[in-house]
């Protein structure tokens, strides 16, 4: 597999996709591709305005972007496709659109053949086992967890360890607590802002600015920097 799984799109201050867009023209060659591009975690944005934001953004280091929603057929522009790319938004509906047309099989199995994917934020979180260590409300009800199941641990993106001043309620790694509490076999990697993974030759490495944090049942959160190979969680 060749993954780009990235915390977030956009940091504070910035253009949108500035700071990872290097990693992923990196990621990516020089030759220019085709990307199919799934908008369906945009909820207050349209697909047709989601889409034009980030086609824009690949036009300028020399790839094409086609989403599943301008065409007839998803199923095989997925196929046919060099790249898939996976925006952010709400998870809950990223998941549900995609399992009701049908492309979970589809990206699933062509990723596995080592086809490149991207994805920022709920994009993310769509290559796990499941969506269930996501941020986001759930707004629609979709017909099961069950993600993409490309890595087999948890990614918790957009991570923070702030606890802000007047809040009385649980703190990003309390929520994590109880999911790992009630999922004893699984980590959890806190994927921190400005920070992603690169998974090519069997080999996942953590990139980025900022350490990312990993909790699993019964051990002390811990702590890796940018440049971590995080290998082992591929065999978890």
């Amino acid at each position: 597999m060749r993954l780009l799984l990235i915390s977030n799109s956009t940091n504070a201050g910035e253009a949108y996709l500035e700071y990872p867009m290097p990693y992923i023209d990196k990621f990516l060659t020089n030759e220019s591709m085709t990307a199919a591009f799934i908008p369906y975690a945009g909820v207050t944005i349209g697909y047709d305005d989601y889409t034009a934001r980030v086609r824009e953004r690949f036009e300028s280091i020399g790839h094409k972007v086609i989403s599943v929603h301008e065409v007839d057929n998803p199923a095989e522009l997925i196929k046919s496709a060099d790249i898939i790319v996976v925006g952010g938004g709400n998870t809950w509906q990223l998941l549900k659109m995609t399992q009701e047309q049908g492309l979970i099989d589809i990206v699933r199995k062509e990723a596995l053949n080592g086809k490149p994917y991207v994805g920022w934020s709920a994009g993310s979180n769509m290559t796990c086992p499941t969506i269930k260590t996501t941020n986001d409300m759930p707004v629609v009800e979709p017909q099961t967890f069950d993600a993409f199941n490309l890595i087999p641990f948890q990614i918790n993106p957009h991570y923070l360890d702030a606890n802000p001043d007047g809040h009385a309620g649980e703190t990003r790694e309390a929520r994590i607590e109880e999911f790992i509490e009630v999922n004893r076999e699984i980590f959890v990697l806190g994927l921190r802002e400005g920070t992603m993974l690169l998974v090519e030759d069997g080999k996942m490495e953590l990139i980025g600015g900022r350490p990312a944090r990993l909790f699993k049942h019964n051990n002390e959160p811990v702590e890796y920097n940018p440049g971590s190979d995080m290998t082992f969680l591929l065999g978890s």
